[in-house]
């Protein structure tokens, strides 16, 4: 009973694995060859391929593993198991860590928050900070036009004070507050007389829509605000999936001492001694 509990269980839980993984592959596939595709898409693409690869090896594995009672590959699912615990365990301890630090500041009748890249941790300040990751982050954002909506909104300046901007609109769609740009509208400022110079990324600024606040701190700034809201989410999410993994690895655990006591006993050893 124990065999047919343990074993049947996990040849379900990765066949249900196994038809998730094609779609996934599929789909990092489809990233990566689409003609039209932007670079914060193919960009996409090779880990969401590692992923479909990795979880259709492993469920193969298990299934076949458990259900033909193959001792050597239950054995190898079960350390790809232990490994992905690890990872995970790893990755969300990480993710609190470097995530504990930083916050949008309010501005006095502002809907929405300025960002400055020197509140948030070294480690995510370093990764943006790198030109080569930069030059990535910042064609994913002008491909997928993150300040569309901001273009053409035809608002009053009462209006647009009291809109609620996520971070990466605030930082990359208009120039910083302490700048002192006159609205004109949309993603169109100019520049003043209380305009403050000491602010690089006042000099930054641009109203070419293929410019805008791209190059600014303060747009590196609302990725990262916007990094660690995810992280956040994902680090929790991470927690409840590393319970369900837990739960699957000591059923598969199960599975295993099980196909080494069947297979002890085809082998020819004494009922009681192989089930000891």
């Amino acid at each position: 009973m124990a065999f047919r509990l343990s074993n049947n269980l996990i040849g379900i839980l990765n066949t249900i694995t196994f038809l998730l993984s094609i779609p996934i592959l599929g789909a990092g596939i489809w990233l990566g060859h689409r003609a039209d595709g932007t670079e914060c898409e193919r960009y996409l693409s090779a880990p969401v391929i590692t992923l479909g690869v990795f979880l259709l090896l492993v469920s193969l594995a298990g299934l076949v593993g458990a259900c033909c009672r193959v001792t050597w590959l239950l054995w190898v699912y079960l350390v790809a198991m232990f490994v992905l615990i690890l990872v995970l365990f790893c990755f969300t301890v990480f993710a609190f860590v470097v995530t504990n630090k930083g916050a949008g500041e309010a501005v006095s009748d502002r809907g929405y928050k300025e960002y400055k890249l020197g509140d948030y941790s070294n480690w995510l300040q370093k990764r943006v900070e790198n030109n080569k990751n930069w030059g990535k982050i910042r064609s994913c954002l002008q491909d997928s036009k993150v300040c569309k909506s901001l273009q053409y909104k035809n608002e009053t300046w009462t209006q647009f004070m009291r809109s609620d901007l996520s971070p990466i609109e605030s930082g990359c769609c208009k120039p910083p507050t302490s700048c002192g740009f006159a609205y004109v509208g949309g993603t169109e400022w100019t520049k003043t007389i209380t305009t403050n110079s000491s602010d690089p990324d006042c000099g930054t600024w641009s109203n070419d829509v293929s410019g805008l606040c791209y190059g600014c701190q303060s747009c590196k700034a609302g990725v990262v605000a916007t990094l660690k809201r995810d992280w956040k989410r994902v680090a929790v999410v991470n927690i409840v999936f590393l319970v369900f993994i837990a739960i699957v690895y000591s059923v598969g655990c199960c599975a295993f001492r099980n196909n080494r006591r069947d297979n002890a006993h085809r082998g020819g050893w004494k009922g009681g001694y192989a089930y000891a």
